[in-house]
């Protein structure tokens, strides 16, 4: 397993697809997947599965997220991300309150990658079909408002860092405080894995297969359940 620090602007599968590349392409590399995706505007750890390791990955996935997100208060996005259309508002959602963590019934955004009727939700959305997100239910450990500040051109920011389960959008956490959405997403930790040990995803023409990566950012199947599991 390896621990990737994904940038922003690429999606989980082009990371996948740069690593199988780097491992020699389709013929020569092992299995690659991964166990969580990241929307592309967010960065943080992906774990990327190679070999063997990519039949635990139901079991990976299942571990628990911390994030850290930066949101802007007194507008929408129509998909909770920048890379929605944005209304300004003005409204602001209140400072001081109480975060509703524990188990939460939620709904997950239009454009997610959650089914639909046999479909990727955000395929259907991006055809402007109207439907309906099925509800969840999510658990939250935590999420604290740790700062908001006026920022030039930017309007009111806010700090959040949120500890969840599997399955949370925190696109939409952000979005059912009111008027607010994300602008910045980091994953900081999946479990026991933290992001200070991941490296970026390889750069095209790097070989991997001659020269794999070293250090805490590569383990062993068995040693990452181990960790898991403790």
């Amino acid at each position: 397993m390896l621990l990737i620090d994904k940038p922003a602007g690429v999606s989980s599968h082009d990371v996948v697809a740069a690593v199988r590349r780097a491992l020699g392409g389709k013929r020569a590399a092992p299995r690659v997947g991964h166990a969580g995706t990241l929307d592309p505007f967010a960065t943080g750890l992906l774990l990327v599965l190679l070999g063997r390791a990519t039949k635990s990955q139901q079991e990976l996935m299942g571990l628990p997220k911390r994030y850290e997100t930066v949101a802007q208060l007194g507008a929408t996005s129509s998909t909770g991300d920048p890379e929605g259309e944005i209304v300004l508002t003005g409204r602001i959602p209140p400072a001081g309150r109480v975060l509703p963590t524990g188990e939460i019934r939620q709904r997950p955004p239009a454009h997610s990658a959650v089914k639909v009727g046999g479909e990727r939700a955000y395929r259907r959305a991006r055809r402007g079909e109207s439907f309906e997100m099925p509800e969840r239910i999510v658990t939250v450990d935590r999420f604290d408002e740790r700062w908001r500040r006026e920022e030039p051109g930017q309007g009111l920011l806010a700090g959040f860092e949120i500890k969840c389960g599997s399955g949370t959008y925190v696109r939409s956490l952000i979005a059912d405080l009111g008027d607010a959405y994300c602008v910045a997403l980091r994953r900081t930790a999946i479990g026991p894995f933290e992001v200070a040990d991941a490296i970026g995803p390889p750069a095209r023409g790097e070989n991997w297969a001659e020269r794999p990566p070293t250090g805490p950012a590569l383990l062993s199947l068995d040693a990452a359940l181990a960790l898991a599991r403790q």
